[in-house]
């Protein structure tokens, strides 16, 4: 395929959740709320964590508020233009655009899903072995385990954008979606994409089911050991341990269905796409915050000190 060709799409068409004009509308007001409570709750996050020095200090705070950044560029990479679809016509996104995006989504993406191995590592080791906790999770070594979930996520996006970008794009120009994403942007590349197929897979799919695994035996772990600590301790370990299970399962179930199984469409996918683009950033906040009475009672000092 000469360079031509392959350079011949400039543009994609999404194809979005709905053709129907109402259900469209529909879907603009609900995202919109949805998008705005996510702004809202991890914002409220990241203000309450930085301006309380107790949470600040705390190591869990301090990835949890890295945690909501990650929410919050991961949710603005897709829904900004997935609403501005939905009210007008114009559904199109430029060929650089579309892989610009492709890359923010699968950098803060993998970003988040590290961050979340390093807070289930910082619980291990404030149940497991609680005296030596302020030593090893020192405020250095919190600095330096986020800048690696950074790191790792510009890796993981690189690699991706790698093998995207050799693929020649020369014909059908239409995304089943409401956003950029590499199964169904591989899928119109004019020439045969499965050892392309199999290295996202492993780059991606096998990568996150096997930290999804790692954390799910992790957190097994650290509940059994949880029976052995005292009634007060025990309560409050088991409150975080259990938001963190949580936030866990809904990151990591929807990505292991759409990335570690080959690159076909299924009828299920836009939804999931939804639950874990739209919905879960959204959620996250809740859930840390509805069951952490340290984060309520710093919302409210701050509330209290601001009025």
């Amino acid at each position: 395929m000469n360079q031509t060709n392959a350079t011949e799409v400039t543009k994609f068409i999404l194809l979005g959740l709905s053709s129907s004009s109402e259900l469209q509308l529909m879907f603009f007001f609900l995202f919109l709320v949805v998008y705005l409570l996510t702004i809202l709750g991890n914002g409220l996050i990241i203000i309450t964590v930085t301006c309380d020095h107790h949470l600040r200090s705390a190591p869990m705070y301090f990835l949890l508020c890295n945690l909501s950044f990650q929410d919050l560029c991961y949710s603005t990479v897709t829904v900004p233009k997935m609403l501005s679809h939905l009210i007008t016509h114009h559904k199109t996104i430029s060929f650089q655009g579309c892989m610009a995006q492709i890359f923010f989504f699968h950098f803060t993406g993998s970003a988040e899903i590290f961050i979340l191995t390093i807070m289930a590592y910082d619980r291990y080791i404030a149940i497991c072995r609680p005296l030596h906790y302020e030593l090893i999770m020192s405020q250095r070594t919190c600095w330096v385990l986020a800048a690696t979930s950074v790191l790792g996520g510009v890796i993981h996006s690189m690699t991706q954008m790698v093998l995207i970008l050799r693929l020649p794009f020369c014909g059908p120009n239409e995304l089943d979606n409401f956003y950029c994403d590499i199964p169904q942007v591989i899928k119109l590349a004019c020439t045969n994409t499965f050892v392309v197929e199999i290295l996202m897979v492993s780059n991606s799919g096998l990568v996150t089911l096997m930290c999804f695994i790692l954390l799910l035996i992790s957190y097994t772990v650290l509940l059994v050991r949880i029976r052995n600590h005292l009634a007060e301790g025990k309560s409050k370990a088991l409150s975080t341990c259990a938001s963190h299970l949580m936030v866990v399962t809904l990151v990591f179930v929807p990505c292991v269905y759409i990335y570690a199984r080959p690159f076909q469409i299924f009828p299920a996918d836009k939804l999931v796409s939804i639950l874990y683009t739209v919905i879960t950033p959204m959620l996250n906040p809740l859930i840390y915050t509805l069951r952490n009475s340290e984060m309520k009672s710093a919302m409210k000092r701050i509330c209290n000190y601001s009025m």
